[in-house]
């Protein structure tokens, strides 16, 4: 499956919030839709979701219009909207029904996903008896159990301790596995970096960078080098200013031209005492602060 986004553009009044926003995510990868706070991505994810049509521009599902009837669409939402005073499994069947399943089926779906999550013991218990990293695995079911074909994780980990964080990365990979497309809006780069092949990073309602990250990072010059020593002192006076130092202690050694850099690696490994020397790529922080460090 690919989904497109093409050229939309919405305005609330006479502010225009997108401007032509166009990207494509494809099944059975995870894609990585970032910005900072009044960017823009909420709102390109409610238009993805028909929650309210676009101005202009498409959603496309294989080159045709969306068809929201037959495809699923499941959304764990940054703001968690359950009801608190509400038994757990009533909630999580009633909004298995809205999303189309059968009562018999949202319970045998339900059931699954709490024994998956190691939740069963919560069944019947009201959701505001749950701590919170217990009660977004509850939210979790909520998009996850009628199938959907495309998922919609918005600030996933928040809140999560390692121990649930783990188990929302497995649940996660099964359903990238799975063919289904998952769509990531998270400021934790780290997670997004560890599971999204692609990304669209949005300022001021316009995508500012959008392409395979891996492809992304090999555009930049390649021309430092990051070195871990136990000679830090000596590297950096042999090499003067065109050594610096990183904020995790590592060397980064400024070359007149990538093509050096094989002539320096050699000169680092024979002259000084080296752990680790590789060609310097930027972070998905680095990248992110590039594009969307100004809202222009």
């Amino acid at each position: 499956m690919k989904l497109e986004l093409k050229q939309i553009d919405k305005s609330f009044g006479e502010k225009q919030v997108l401007k032509g926003v166009s990207f494509t995510v494809e099944s059975g990868k995870a894609f990585g839709l970032l910005g900072r706070n009044g960017a823009g991505k909420t709102t390109t994810i409610r238009i993805l979701m028909n929650v309210f049509p676009a101005n202009g521009g498409e959603v496309l599902m294989d080159g045709k219009p969306l068809d929201y009837g037959k495809t699923g669409i499941g959304y764990l939402p940054e703001e968690r909207g359950l009801y608190p005073k509400k038994r757990v499994i009533d909630q999580l069947v009633y909004f298995a029904e809205l999303k189309g399943m059968t009562k018999k089926n949202a319970v045998v779906a339900v059931d699954a996903w709490l024994e998956r999550l190691g939740m069963t013991e919560y069944r019947d218990k009201r959701l505001d008896t749950l701590s919170k990293g217990n009660q977004q695995k509850i939210q979790l079911v909520t998009a996850l159990a009628h199938d959907p074909k495309i998922v919609i994780l918005d600030e996933p980990f928040s809140g999560l301790d390692p121990v649930n964080a783990m188990l929302l990365k497995d649940v996660v990979r099964e359903q990238i596995a799975k063919g289904k497309i998952v769509l990531f809006s998270s400021h934790q780069m780290s997670y997004i970096e560890e599971f999204c092949d692609s990304i669209a990073i949005i300022n001021a309602g316009k995508v500012a960078l959008h392409g395979d990250l891996h492809d992304i990072k090999r555009d930049y010059p390649r021309d430092r080098l990051v070195v871990n020593t136990t000679d830090p002192a000596l590297i950096r006076r042999d090499f003067g200013s065109a050594c610096t130092e990183a904020e995790n202690g590592a060397l980064l050694i400024q070359m007149a031209d990538p093509g050096e850099k094989s002539a320096v690696m050699k000169r680092l490994v024979e002259q000084y005492d080296i752990d680790e020397v590789k060609v310097f790529e930027p972070s998905l922080n680095d990248i992110f602060v590039q594009y969307a460090g100004e809202q222009v």
